[in-house]
């Protein structure tokens, strides 16, 4: 057999398998296509047809790296063939590469100026270089929602672009929607597990989740397969510093060296500003610490800090409320409060919730220890003591030549201290008024009938020695008692 004759027969042959291959894919069977498209290039391997059918194949199995080497080779072997460089330009465009895609389109074009497929496709190229322009611009603005928003329809181009799909998880992952993330990366890693992009964001997922020991194995994973990889080796580094910042914090609090905590939760606090998660747990530490130290608006700022960043962060509210008891912002309490018990209905959080509301209670009425300037742990005698100098010091005779203006306010001051030695003197109003009672249920007291001189002479003895007051304004008379000069200097 002559050799003109073998090499005829090799073409028949293979024109066999093609047109065996064109059947399946017309079915839609892509592999089997692709099984006989391959036999064909086995048996000639000079023909860009064959290449360019199972290029065609390789792309409806999604197979776009080995579509495009198909489709390169099918327009080395015959540069006019346009349907393999209108083919090379859908698998860079799908691949991503919106510049070579353009290149191959524009080529399509300068053969056949009106191919109406390569004009849409070339549109579609600028499109998507366009989206890669506004998601760079917005990822350097910080601006991660817009990256998401931009990568998706770039995805919807190029839908078999790992480049746009790693980008879309870090910015997912740097906006908190840590499972989203996690899925784009893990499906990439599917398709090929020595990923160092997705390995990365893994890792970035776990350490913005407080994971951070999981975190660095992925990080040093990552640098393994791409000894450069810039984002991997910085967030392992934060990763490593945090976590060693924190613990030095948490064991100089636990050595009641709450300066030292403090100081170490503040540095921890600028290592990187992007990791919410164990930044709220940071500001709460240090809130404790703050707490510790009497710095109870600074520790207020910073639970606020946390809520801000992990507005499900129940300690948060707890330290928050609790600085807000011992700072009296009652009403700021009873918020927290409620929204920790909406949160979690537990006998504890229940009693806190009343407690402060007890106190909001009381902090609405008169204080009567500030009116009498004493403690409320203070004691029968230094109440008494109190009260003698607060109304000596208010009583209207006193100030007969003030104003009328300050006659009034000295008036009413007079008034309150009368009312409140009549019920801090007074052991039963006492404890109801400590428990957060109203007075007057019971008959316990009635400010509507005192009568506020009638306690000062009742305590002063105004009917056997002490001294009261004459009925002449700003008179003093003096009735015989070893203490009447010294209470006219109170």
């Amino acid at each position: 057999r002559t050799a003109a004759g073998e090499s005829h027969c090799y073409v028949y042959q293979a024109e066999g398998f093609k047109e065996q291959g064109n059947a399946l894919y017309s079915k839609k069977d892509y592999s089997e296509a692709f099984n006989y498209y391959t036999k064909a290039i086995d048996t000639c391997p000079k023909n860009a047809s064959y290449y360019g059918n199972r290029a065609a194949t390789l792309m409806m199995l999604c197979r776009f790296r080995e579509a495009l080497e198909d489709s390169q080779q099918a327009v080395r072997l015959d540069d006019c063939f346009m349907k393999g460089h209108l083919r090379e330009g859908k698998c860079h465009l799908s691949l991503g590469n919106a510049m070579a895609a353009s290149r191959c389109f524009e080529k399509v074009l300068e053969m056949e100026p009106c191919n109406k497929e390569a004009q849409q496709e070339n549109k579609n190229a600028a499109t998507l270089l366009e989206y890669e322009r506004m998601a760079d611009f917005g990822f350097e603005k910080r601006d991660f929602r817009k990256v998401v928003y931009c990568m998706d329809r770039a995805l919807a181009l190029a839908s078999a672009c790992h480049r746009f799909k790693i980008l879309k998880a870090e910015c997912l992952a740097l906006l908190g929607r840590y499972p989203e993330a996690q899925s784009v990366a893990s499906d990439i890693l599917r398709m090929d597990s020595t990923n160092a992009d997705a390995l990365y964001v893994r890792g970035l997922c776990l350490y913005y989740e407080d994971c951070i020991d999981k975190a660095v194995q992925f990080f040093v994973q990552a640098l393994r397969m791409a000894p450069d990889h810039e984002k991997a080796r910085l967030a392992c580094r934060n990763a490593k510093a945090l976590k060693a910042k924190k613990e030095e914090g948490n064991q100089a609090f636990k050595n009641n060296n709450y300066e030292a905590a403090y100081q170490l939760y503040s540095e921890a606090l600028m290592i990187d500003p992007n990791n919410i998660k164990t930044n709220a747990k940071l500001y709460c530490n240090r809130a404790t610490a703050g707490a510790k130290l009497k710095k109870l608006n600074q520790a207020i700022e910073d639970c606020t800090s946390a809520i801000k960043l992990d507005d499900t962060y129940i300690k948060a509210y707890l330290r928050r409320a609790q600085c807000y008891m011992d700072t009296e912002q009652y009403e700021e309490a009873v918020r927290d409060y409620e929204k920790v018990y909406q949160t979690e209905k537990t006998s504890d959080h229940k009693h806190l919730l009343k407690t402060a509301q007890l106190q909001l209670k009381k902090s609405k009425r008169k204080d009567y220890y500030k009116v009498l300037g004493v403690g409320k742990n203070a004691t029968e005698d230094e109440i008494k003591k109190a009260y003698r100098k607060r109304a000596l010091m208010h009583h209207p005779d006193r100030h007969s030549a003030a104003t009328l203006e300050v006659q009034k306010e000295e008036e009413k001051k007079f008034k309150e201290v009368g009312e409140a030695f009549t019920v801090l003197s007074d052991p039963k109003k006492k404890i109801r008024y400590d428990n957060g009672h109203d007075l007057d249920d019971d008959g316990g007291f009635d400010g509507g009938d005192f009568d506020a001189n009638n306690i000062f002479r009742a305590f002063f003895g105004g009917h056997g020695g002490g001294f009261s007051f004459d009925s002449s304004p700003g008179m003093f008379t003096f009735f015989q008692s070893q203490t009447s000069s010294c209470l006219l200097k109170c």
